[in-house]
């Protein structure tokens, strides 16, 4: 008897994505169901960007499908799509730049930064294209973390060109202004400089946007949650009680203005000595764990203090591009890879497909 395409998603109901939990019929990420005879071919489109995944994925859904009685060759292409998801009430997405992660945390010293380049690397490593924001006007670190040097070209004279590190594009004051020069600026200016960097940033066709905050909850924090279309929000914290006591009030924040947790970070978790291998909680444990449960916010990873997280960062090659086979690295990409996740299940943005109305006297 004739296979149908009714019998082959019958078996894919079956089948649930590793990494999501969902079947892939309700997910809707079974697509182009073919069947020519009993050969069959079909396209399994990821809402996240999976490349190190893609194969084991593949591998799930053909021999599940080649167990159908009757069966004749399966083909099975695996591949991601992103697209925009909704933001804050009343803020439109921004040109170039389909969805904005705000890597925030409630106080300086807890390695953000260098997180949320390590993440961005990640996002690329498995197939996104990426950039990040250096919002820290008063202390931008990215170009060094980067390793990128010089100003950035402007073909206008108006915006600018993102400068390029690692397959990731990338904006910071620090690329505008020397090294040694401090910025000696009142909150109106600073914000202002934010939003310029945003806007005037000549975005190429972004997936994600990485913002990397300065520590706090002041006017940068406030202008980000109300002028940019932020579509969640990583918070990054260690162990230590003090540190967590601020990040729970950066937390409070990005909810009071309806921006999304996407989850927790939890860096210096661990500390294992380079000569003896001793492992001791240096900054206290659990903390992460605890502070999610009490908000209801998963806890996307732990990091430990490695004198090589420090050492690749300041040496401009982040451990995702110095050491992508290590295990440091491999938990940057699955930190990136439910960021992405988290996304992907959040509802979708479509103010691009209602026309502007424009009202005019006639």
């Amino acid at each position: 008897m004739a296979l149908t395409e009714s019998d082959i998603q019958n078996v894919l109901k079956t089948i649930t994505d590793p990494n999501t939990g969902k079947d892939y019929i309700s997910s809707k990420s079974a697509r182009n169901i073919q069947l020519k005879g009993n050969d069959l071919s079909l396209d399994i489109v990821l809402g996240y960007p999976a490349k190190s995944v893609i194969s084991e994925i593949q591998t799930q859904v053909k021999s599940a499908l080649e167990h159908i009685p009757g069966i004749g060759s399966v083909t099975v292409n695996v591949g991601s799509r992103i697209v925009s998801h909704s933001v804050q009430r009343g803020v439109q997405l921004l040109p170039g730049v389909k969805n904005i992660i705000a890597v925030a945390s409630g106080k300086g010293g807890v390695g953000k930064s260098t997180t949320a380049v390590n993440l961005a690397l990640a996002l690329a490593a498995e197939g996104a294209s990426v950039g990040i924001l250096d919002a820290d006007i008063y202390g931008p670190s990215q170009p060094q973390m980067l390793g990128i040097s010089g100003r950035p070209d402007s073909a206008d004279g108006k915006s600018i060109e993102p400068m390029q590190s690692h397959g990731i594009q990338a904006m910071s004051i620090g690329f505008l202004v020397d090294v040694d020069t401090p910025m000696v600026w009142r909150g109106p200016m600073v914000t202002g400089a934010l939003e310029q960097l945003l806007r005037d940033t000549r975005w190429k066709d972004l997936d994600y946007l990485i913002i990397d905050l300065p520590p706090g909850t002041g006017d940068i924090q406030l202008t980000l949650s109300q002028k940019v279309p932020v579509t969640g929000a990583i918070i990054v914290t260690t162990p230590q009680d003090i540190a967590l006591l601020d990040a729970r009030k950066g937390l409070k924040m990005f909810e009071k203005v309806g921006i999304p947790i996407l989850g927790i970070v939890e860096n210096m978790s661990t500390h294992i000595c380079s000569n003896c291998g001793h492992e001791e909680h240096i900054f206290g444990a659990g903390g992460g764990a605890a502070m999610g449960k009490d908000y209801n916010v998963d806890l996307l990873g732990s990091l430990p203090l490695d004198i090589r997280i420090r050492e690749q960062a300041d040496g401009g090659t982040p451990t995702v591009v110095a050491d992508p086979d290590s295990k440091i690295a491999a938990t940057y990409r699955s930190i990136a890879r439910t960021t992405a996740i988290k996304i992907a299940q959040l509802g979708l943005d479509h103010s691009s497909k209602f026309p502007s109305i424009v009202i005019q006297n006639t």
